[in-house]
């Protein structure tokens, strides 16, 4: 624990020589460092939390400069029951813009967004046979209020493009609905992005349950480790390799993990296209899509 806490003061000092004078984490985050910290201070009667780190930690709900989050009450919740969809009868489109429009409209969705930003819901043909599940919106997804749309997602168009289809012809969505928040810079400007919590999946989850049931596609692609964990459980698998390329199940409907695009912005190698590439080969398969000897040959040499 002692070597843990040090590595967080060593970042926090680090943060700080770089003019970073207050940093967000996570309501459950703080939490949890709190707890570890009393205990540390407790077992070992050493200094308090407040002499350990050098900037000044804050929850997000107590920074003005960001939308608040919804107070931990004496249960320790962090958030409130996942909300109950029950969408109407009727045409598919008429379903499927109740459903966008109750997202948007959400209370709690609306309190994580930060200025001149968007709520985040899924896009692409309703009547898709693949649907692609990421984990959370980025910095440009939020600006435009579509999922996908920066690098990673330019990249995915083109591995759609590979299987012989388009944006146009896929459906495309993210278990959350919301960016999750980070420290500020000078700018009011989140630094980088992290890893929704369980909590903040728990309670999208279901507005991604819903736009499975109306979609109905034939096969939901979950995008990497984060997302794979909102659909199987936190406690599924270690390595995405142990799950990725093998066939799942959620919601009733075939499951297929594979690595998030930015996996191949970051390994540029035949092999790692490859490893993808041989998901995807499986996934249009199971959709009854044509597959060319070309196609089956994709990333192979080199």
């Amino acid at each position: 624990m002692r070597h843990k806490l040090q590595a967080v003061t060593e970042e926090l000092t680090r943060l700080k020589r770089a003019g970073i004078r207050t940093v967000s984490i996570a309501p459950d985050s703080l939490l949890r460092l709190q707890t570890a910290v009393k205990n540390y201070v407790a077992a070992h009667n050493t200094k308090p939390l407040e002499q350990m780190v050098a900037p000044k930690l804050q929850s997000k709900e107590k920074r003005e400069n960001l939308p608040a989050s919804p107070a931990v009450g004496n249960s320790g919740r962090l958030f409130p029951d996942p909300p109950k969809t029950t969408l109407p009868a009727g045409e598919k489109v008429l379903r499927w813009e109740f459903l966008r429009d109750l997202v948007l409209r959400d209370e709690i969705c609306r309190k994580h967004v930060g200025p001149q930003k968007q709520v985040v819901f899924g896009v692409g043909n309703i009547n898709a046979k693949i649907m692609f599940v990421g984990e959370a919106p980025g910095a440009e997804e939020e600006i435009q209020g579509e999922p996908f749309v920066g690098p990673a997602g330019q990249l995915l168009s083109r591995m759609i493009a590979a299987m012989g289809l388009s944006r146009e012809d896929v459906y495309i969505g993210n278990i959350m609905n919301w960016r999750p928040q980070t420290a500020l810079n000078a700018n009011g400007e989140q630094i980088g992005n992290r890893p929704p919590t369980v909590e903040e999946m728990d309670y999208c989850l279901p507005y991604l349950r819903a736009q499975i049931e109306v979609i109905d596609p034939q096969v939901v692609v979950a995008l990497g480790a984060t997302a794979a964990r909102g659909l199987l459980g936190e406690g599924a698998f270690g390595a995405l390799g142990e799950v990725r390329g093998k066939w799942h199940e959620f919601d009733h409907k075939p499951l297929m993990i594979t690595y998030h695009p930015s996996y191949i912005l970051r390994s540029q190698s035949n092999r790692s296209k490859r490893l993808i590439w041989e998901d995807l080969l499986q996934v249009m398969d199971r959709s009854g899509l044509p597959i060319s000897e070309k196609q089956r040959g994709y990333f192979l040499a080199g």
